[in-house]
């Protein structure tokens, strides 16, 4: 079905707002991907705070040309169906939601991606920023390296404490003995 003007400009309109704020746009081929799977892959990218779009791909190039630091970039690789995530606050989330969806249905395949400043990343590239590790679990591994040091402090004085406390007991103990 074919969109009227208005509602193409309208999508224009969404697309950059999209394209502006996000941190990371990756574009990826969904070639047989069912109605139910693209369902399955919202769901997973809205609880990772990725926007997950199909975008005639001449309406994503019009959005681009009206921002400034996409003017310049025509990726030849805007061609075919694609789907585009957004996510304004995780730079990883939208090649990592992909990546986990493609090993429910492998027919999804990394194109491209553009990033906030108008860089351009290859699939390749997009494949290593898909293995690393979240934003979640990053933090939990810090967490866990600050932590050691100080459970290990908290354990040497706690058994220099007791050191400490059964010497002055024997002490006492031998005060009282002798007196």
């Amino acid at each position: 079905m074919a969109l009227s003007k208005e509602r193409k400009q309208t999508v224009v309109a969404e697309v950059a707002e999209l394209l502006a704020s996000s941190k990371l746009t990756v574009l990826a081929r969904y070639p047989g991907t069912s109605v139910t799977g693209m369902q399955q892959l919202r769901g997973m990218a809205r609880a990772q705070g990725t926007t997950v779009r199909v975008i005639k791909n001449r309406l994503f190039k019009v959005a681009m040309d009206s921002l400034p630091a996409f003017k310049d970039h025509q990726p030849q690789w805007l061609t075919g169906q694609l789907i585009y995530a957004f996510n304004a606050d995780d730079e990883a989330a939208p090649a990592q939601v992909l990546a986990a969806f493609a090993k429910l249905q492998p027919q999804i395949e990394f194109v491209g991606a553009l990033g906030a400043d108008g860089l351009i990343m290859a699939a390749d590239e997009l494949k290593e920023l898909a293995a690393l590790p979240t934003k979640d679990q990053l933090l939990t591994q810090l967490v866990g390296v600050l932590s050691a040091p100080l459970r290990g402090l908290v354990s040497v004085a706690g058994g220099n404490l007791d050191g400490l406390a059964q010497v002055l007991v024997a002490r006492s103990e031998a005060l009282q003995t002798n007196n």
